[in-house]
C-alpha cells in the first residue's frame, strides 16, 4: 500500500509518499480501506518531534479518518466486510489501509459521508466534551473561544450557542472574523488588539475561556471574571507560562485541563458520543464548513497550509 511517512523530525519536507507493507489484522482488528483522513495540529507536533512516537521509523502520522472494512480478525464481532466506519484515535491513518481495533471503530449513520465523518470526529468530539464535561455550559453563560475560525473553534462556537450561551470569538484576521460572525458569535475580536480589555469592556469578564493557544493563557485569565473558569486544551501557539496558585486563590478562578483521550475510554463512550454529535449535525444545529481537500501524496502541502494558520475549518487527505 501507499502511505505518507517520515524518517526524521522536521518541516513538511520530511514527508514522503511511498510504498510500505500492508497491515495485517490482529484477532480483534479490522482492516479499513481509507476514503478520507483528517489532518490535525497533533500531526504537526508529531512530525516535529514535540509529541512522543512509539516504534521505529518510518513513522506514519494521522489518528482520524473514515473508510470501508475490507478484512477482519477472527474475534471481531458486529463489524462486517463492506461496513462504513470512522475513528478518532487510531494511529497510522495516513495510509491507504489502516488496522483499526474493533472497540475504536465507529459505525457511520446513513447519510454521513466519509469526508463529513473525517471532518468532525476528532474535532467535534473534542468540542463536545469541552462544553459538557470540562465546563458544562449553561444558558446565559458568556464564553471566550480561542481560534474560533478553526475546526474545533467553529464547532465549539456553535455548540455553546446551541446550549444557550453566547460567544466572544478570537481570531487572527478580519477575514476569519467574518467566518465566526456567520456562526452566530456575539462579538469577534482580533489577537493583534488588546482583547482582554475589550472583553472586560463588553461583559466584565467571561464565565469560561476555552484556551487552545497556550501562550495566551494569562491573558485568558485576565479576560475571565472572578469565580470563572479557564479550560486549557491546547498549545497551538506555544507552551503556557507557569501559573501561581495564589492567583487562583485571589480570584477564585478555576484552571482545568482537557484531553479527548481521557474521555474516549471505551467503545460505549465513543459510539454514544459520536451518535450525539452526528445527531446535532443532522438536525442542523451544527453546520460543518466544507473542508480543504488534498491528495494524500500532497500531504506536505496540506501540512504547510495548516501550519501557516491561514486555513479555516478542516483539512482532509484523500488516498
Amino acid at each position: 500500500m501507499k502511505a505518507l511517512v517520515f524518517e526524521q523530525f522536521g518541516g513538511p519536507e520530511v514527508l514522503q509518499y511511498r510504498e510500505i507493507p500492508d497491515p495485517v489484522a490482529k484477532d480483534d482488528e479490522v482492516i479499513v480501506q481509507m476514503k478520507a483522513i483528517g489532518l490535525n495540529f497533533a500531526d504537526i507536533y508529531r512530525r516535529k518531534g514535540n509529541y512522543h512516537l512509539a516504534g521505529q521509523p518510518p513513522y506514519i502520522l494521522g489518528y482520524e479518518g473514515a473508510g470501508v472494512v475490507v478484512a477482519r480478525g477472527k474475534n471481531v464481532q458486529g463489524l462486517q466486510i463492506g461496513q462504513r466506519i470512522g475513528f478518532a484515535d487510531v494511529p497510522h491513518a495516513n495510509a491507504e489501509l489502516v488496522a483499526v481495533p474493533q472497540d475504536k471503530a465507529i459505525p457511520l449513520p446513513e447519510g454521513t459521508g466519509f469526508e463529513r465523518a473525517a471532518s468532525v470526529l476528532l474535532q467535534g468530539l473534542t468540542a463536545q466534551y469541552l462544553v459538557n464535561d470540562s465546563y458544562p455550559v449553561k444558558p446565559g453563560d458568556v464564553a471566550l473561544v480561542h481560534a474560533a475560525a478553526g475546526g474545533v473553534g467553529q464547532l465549539l462556537t456553535q455548540m455553546i450557542i446551541a446550549l444557550g450561551g453566547s460567544v466572544i470569538g478570537l481570531t487572527s484576521s478580519p477575514e476569519k472574523a467574518v467566518v465566526v460572525q456567520a456562526l452566530g458569535a456575539s462579538n469577534v475580536l482580533l489577537y493583534k488588539d488588546d482583547w482582554p480589555q475589550q472583553v472586560l469592556a463588553l461583559c466584565g469578564g467571561v464565565n469560561v475561556a476555552y484556551e487552545s493557544v497556550g501562550s495566551t493563557l494569562m491573558q485568558s485569565f485576565a479576560a475571565t471574571r472572578k469565580r470563572g473558569t479557564v479550560v486549557f486544551f491546547g498549545m497551538a501557539g506555544a507552551d503556557p507560562a507557569p501559573i501561581d496558585p495564589r492567583m487562583l486563590m485571589d480570584t477564585s478562578q478555576t484552571l482545568t485541563g482537557g484531553d479527548l483521550w481521557n474521555v474516549l475510554t471505551s467503545y460505549t463512550e465513543r459510539t454514544q458520543r459520536a451518535a450525539r454529535l452526528f445527531e446535532l449535525i443532522g438536525s442542523g444545529k451544527i453546520k460543518v464548513s466544507p473542508p480543504a481537500v488534498f491528495a494524500l501524496q500532497d500531504g506536505a502541502a496540506a501540512h504547510q497550509l495548516l501550519e501557516s494558520r491561514k486555513s479555516t475549518g478542516k483539512i482532509l487527505l484523500i488516498p
